[in-house]
């Protein structure tokens, strides 16, 4: 570790803010790096002005290190002169003045219809439906149907009360990130494959939708990822496409490939921002791009100038 401030810094992390042992160790190695850098400069940690910091984050892209790693080193950067304007032990905070790297926005992951479609014929249970282990179809198949119907959270769908299915209801109400409440819609498909899991689950009186090991608690994300690995597996799909959100990203770019409105979309997520929503415009950009060629006029010339 490079010094006394370093180590007062990562100390202020822990104590103050709770940082985990990674970050700690992450921030440790990149106060390591820079300083390595400063003394070949002569000078110290402590003591960097702006022209040593850009030289710095210059030498990193040289280096191939990614954006997101550039970015991260300088976020570091940035506390830890923070932390010493504060403490008293420099006026400024040279950081400040130094942009960080523009990172690319993530695409989604998602799947395309006929995958979602092969998925969720995947979750029947065979020719005997009591069989052991027939359960697991049961829940498989109502997770799935109501994960892609409805672009539920999986913390969401797994903390659905049993009384969410009462009466001839075709909407949820639903729990979200800060305690938000919004209402989604429930396909037909989704609660007749509900209804059958709680069917089956009568006589164990789980307050649960989908009741763990222990009927008093909920199935825990870990072990609804073990089914979705194994329904992967049986409709041909590589299981390290799988996850929730990846069916709650495929809910959401099929919605818009369809022609749903953004802002509905963003209510039916539950996005607080309607920026958050706004990754899923790759769709209606590739959208425009068809309509486009399709029906440009010059598209059109050019496409029948390329044809003869």
């Amino acid at each position: 570790m490079s010094g006394a401030h370093a180590e007062a810094f990562l100390e202020m992390l822990a104590a103050e803010r709770g940082a985990a042992p990674n970050t700690l160790k992450a921030y440790a190695r990149d106060l390591d790096d820079f300083a390595a850098h400063a003394r070949q400069g002569g000078r110290g940690l402590h003591d960097a002005d702006a022209d040593l910091l850009r030289d710095y984050m210059a030498a990193l892209a040289r280096a191939g290190l990614s954006p997101r790693t550039q970015a991260r080193r300088l976020s570091c950067l940035k506390q830890f002169h923070l932390f010493l304007a504060r403490e008293g032990v420099r006026p400024d905070n040279p950081a400040d003045l130094l942009d960080a790297p523009r990172l690319a926005a993530p695409l989604p992951r998602f799947l395309s219809e006929s995958e979602v479609d092969s998925l969720l014929a995947a979750c029947a249970p065979g020719a005997d439906s009591e069989a052991p282990g027939a359960r697991r179809w049961l829940v498989a198949r109502a997770a799935l149907e109501m994960l892609y119907a409805s672009g539920l959270r999986i913390s969401e769908l797994l903390a659905l009360p049993r009384r969410s299915l009462v009466g001839a209801a075709q909407m949820l109400l639903v729990r979200g990130k800060g305690g938000r409440e919004r209402v989604v819609p429930l396909s037909a498909a989704a609660r007749t494959a509900a209804e059958a899991l709680v069917a089956h689950d009568r006589a164990q009186g789980s307050p649960y939708l989908f009741p763990g090991r222990d009927p008093r608690r909920p199935l825990t994300r870990q072990g609804f990822d073990r089914i979705l690995h194994d329904v992967g597996l049986r409709a041909g799909l590589d299981p390290e496409r799988l996850s929730p959100h990846v069916l709650r990203h495929s809910f959401a770019t099929h919605m818009l490939a369809r022609g749903a409105d953004l802002r509905a979309l963003q209510v039916l997520l539950g996005h607080a921002d309607i920026a958050t929503t706004q990754i899923y415009t790759h769709v209606l950009a590739e959208r425009l791009r068809q309509a486009l060629e399709a029906h440009h006029p010059l598209a059109q010339a050019t496409a029948g100038t390329k044809s003869t």
